[in-house]
């Protein structure tokens, strides 16, 4: 017997006495653990940016009637002109200018030679500075977020949970979550930091309140 054999063994023995129409939802199980690291009257959105922040990424907050030019000059100042969007994105916020827009491609030399992607996201949390995507509309596979050396995302302010906790209850457990706090970044054992190694070397975030 394998170990993947004697693994799943074990797996279906513990679960044996558990009824076959009995789902996770069915059990109730106890969440005692503090759920929330924010205080009574903290600006979740607030600290969200300036956790963001921290990670070496860049935070812009806008509104809906700025959004395009927020987009706009943001890509002005990093200096890229190729970039893709996914399937479900809001092509209308997208500035006109001298960019060049492409539906994300699905081959991978064609995503390395964009200079970055723009994405919305799923859900953000405040107290860990990350976006979550969920490859949702407007979000994309991995790789077009991996690839590519610059991501820009976009986050609605009511998007924005507080903590871990509240974050899972608001996302769905089957789909791909990808959790991202910061640009990617990696150190050796001399502690000596590289960013782009496993991802964007580049995270902005735009964070659209309401106006």
């Amino acid at each position: 017997m394998t170990s993947r054999e004697t693994i799943l063994a074990r797996i279906r023995t513990a679960l044996a006495d558990v009824p076959a129409d009995e789902g996770p939802a069915d059990v109730p199980v106890p969440r005692t653990y503090r759920r929330s690291h924010t205080g009574p009257d903290e600006d979740i959105v607030s600290l969200f940016a300036e956790r963001v922040t921290d990670y070496r990424a860049t935070v812009i907050r806008t509104t809906d009637a700025d959004l395009p030019d927020a987009i706009a000059a943001t890509l002005l100042a990093r200096g890229v002109r190729k970039l893709a969007f996914p399937a479900g994105f809001p092509t209308a916020v997208l500035p006109a200018g001298d960019w060049q827009w492409y539906q994300e491609p699905h081959d991978t030399s064609a995503l390395n030679s964009l200079d970055g992607a723009v994405t919305l996201a799923a859900v953000g949390i405040a107290v860990t500075g990350t976006i979550v995507l969920d490859a949702g509309p407007g979000q994309g596979r991995r790789a077009l977020t991996l690839i590519p050396d610059y991501h820009l995302c976009l986050i609605r302010a009511g998007q924005i949970a507080e903590d871990v906790p509240d974050a899972l209850d608001r996302l769905d457990a089957t789909l791909p979550l990808t959790f991202i706090s910061g640009p990617s970044a990696t150190s050796d054992i001399e502690l000596h930091r590289v960013e782009g190694v496993h991802g964007p070397r580049t995270l902005d975030v735009i964070i659209v309140e309401t106006s």
